[in-house]
């Protein structure tokens, strides 16, 4: 298990690099919050379509395909925000800090933290499940943010805008071109291929940068209260709650592992970006970030270790 902790400070380590480097860049005059602001949108609107497209199309779907798996992972993600909503809306009155609050409560850093974490448990040919399961579960993150995200946005709009701001996102725009490319069987030109993901793999050093130079010690002090909650709710009672129903379920082994890694991971590093570039509380998206991120090193260890030594896995 001692293993299995320093996977996860590996994990975590790059990300944290990301944001020194940004915090340095910020420190030293290189850029400002108005260009931060400025690169983020760009972030959001060049760099998350490839992402998203890269995550869909190149994902293989086989006998690793598991129904059962996925049917309670999601509806499991849609009742744990179903009784966040009414729970956030009691705490805060801000709609822009409800919306930050909501997605940063449920949406987790699967990719980057779970996928290394079940390969080291499990050995790297026996994750697929894993795999088929990230491939269901992030895009679902993504709508789900980008519902969220808009209809706390602030203001009265109607439901046809809101309607046509969600599927005009690029998020949603970049799955929706992976759903025709693989609907169709189109094969990708290996140039073009080469440029989505080069353009892909730059998404989270950018977007963790651009976090770096946004932190500000003031905001994390005047919002302590919410990013606390948000803190508990994400490596506390998300897994918690979750994963103690996934065993009375019957879920065992590499389908365990995958829920844990889906469940305890920290805040994803794309929701601090799209907060930021949907009217939401940037500050708040950003901070659950970073501090989910630090402690998520002792928390996912905390849950890898309890559920070993019931023989979960």
């Amino acid at each position: 298990m001692i293993q299995n902790f320093w996977i996860c400070i590996n994990a975590v380590m790059p990300l944290m690099i990301y944001l020194i480097i940004g915090m340095l860049v910020k420190r030293v005059g290189l850029i400002n919050d108005d260009e931060v602001h400025r690169f983020n949108h760009l972030v959001f609107i060049v760099l998350f379509p490839p992402m998203m497209f890269e995550n869909l199309y190149g994902a293989k779907l086989g006998t690793a395909f598991n129904p059962r798996l996925i049917i309670f992972a999601l509806l499991f993600l849609l009742c744990y925000i179903a009784f966040s909503i009414p729970v956030v809306h009691k705490l805060e009155k801000r709609p822009e800090t409800r919306g930050a609050m909501i997605q940063a409560m449920y949406r987790s850093n699967f990719v980057l933290m779970g996928l290394p974490i079940a390969i080291n448990l499990c050995g790297a040919g026996n994750v697929s499940k894993t795999a088929i399961l990230v491939t269901v579960i992030v895009p679902t993150y993504n709508v789900l943010a980008v519902i969220i995200l808009e209809y706390y946005r602030g203001g009265r709009a109607s439901v046809s805008k809101m309607l046509r701001k969600i599927v005009t996102n690029p998020i949603i725009l970049g799955a929706v071109a992976a759903g025709i490319a693989i609907g169709l069987n189109i094969t990708i030109p290996r140039s073009v291929d080469r440029v989505v993901s080069s353009l892909s793999e730059c998404t989270t050093p950018m977007a963790m940068i651009l976090l770096g130079a946004s932190f500000n010690i003031k905001s994390v002090k005047s919002g302590k209260r919410n990013l606390s909650i948000v803190i508990i709710a994400k490596l506390i009672i998300l897994p918690a709650i979750g994963l103690s129903l996934a065993a009375l379920l019957g879920f065992r082994d590499v389908e365990f592992v995958s829920l844990i890694v889906m469940m305890a991971a920290p805040c994803s590093v794309s929701s601090y970006t799209m907060a930021e570039s949907m009217g939401s509380d940037g500050e708040l998206a950003g901070n659950a970030v970073i501090f989910t991120t630090g402690f998520s090193i002792i928390t996912i260890f905390g849950w890898l270790f309890l559920f070993k030594n019931m023989g979960m896995f």
